[in-house]
């Protein structure tokens, strides 16, 4: 017999048994299902959010037409942030744009108005909405979540897939410059991404 085939071959099967053992002893397979639990428990929550915003949206909307609502599980959690600032009362235009609040809160120059400081907003919604007579941050922040929904329907399947449902909340907050509340809500959330 020859050895010299014999020896590589054996050390091949003792590499591939050694690295088989080794795989299985490193690699846990629970964190997949721990993983899978957790997405699963937060998008159970995050629908029971949805629907009682949903119920509160009807019922507020039908006992007052004057109050700006929200319409999203997202919202909800937002208007709890802010204490119901923003989702109370109409954003107010008077108030000065603070670029160095922005930019320390941020880390970055923000232009005024850009509506990209909004999570979800890219530059191509920031011109759809522009088109759409949305220029300001208390522009957006005082359109119904509805009418953004149809400015979004109007370009096609790529931008109805967004969820407009915390944008009029975040560049409400941008509009009265509450940059460090802001940027803690986009921290903490990243519901404005569908």
């Amino acid at each position: 017999m020859n050895w010299c085939i014999l020896i590589p071959l054996l050390v091949g099967l003792i590499s591939a048994i050694l690295g088989y053992l080794l795989g299985r002893m490193t690699s846990n397979n629970n964190n997949n299902s721990t993983d899978i639990d957790f997405w699963r428990n937060k998008n159970e929550q995050l629908e029971k959010d949805l629907a009682a915003c949903r119920a509160s949206k009807t019922s507020s909307h039908s006992s007052s037409a004057t109050t700006a609502s929200f319409g999203s599980g997202a919202a909800t959690a937002a208007a709890g942030f802010v204490a119901g600032n923003a989702s109370t009362k109409a954003v107010a235009k008077g108030v000065a744009f603070d670029a160095a609040a922005a930019k320390a809160a941020f880390g970055k120059n923000i232009k005024e108005n850009d509506l990209k400081v909004v999570e979800g907003i890219g530059p191509k919604i920031a011109e759809l909405f522009n088109d759409n007579g949305i220029l300001t941050w208390a522009e957006l922040a005082n359109t119904e979540i509805a009418t953004l929904q149809t400015h979004l329907d109007s370009k096609g399947e790529r931008y109805r897939v967004h969820n407009p449902g915390t944008w009029p909340m975040q560049s409400g907050l941008a509009a009265e410059g509450k940059w460090a509340e802001l940027k803690k809500w986009q921290d903490e959330n990243d519901y404005g991404k569908a």
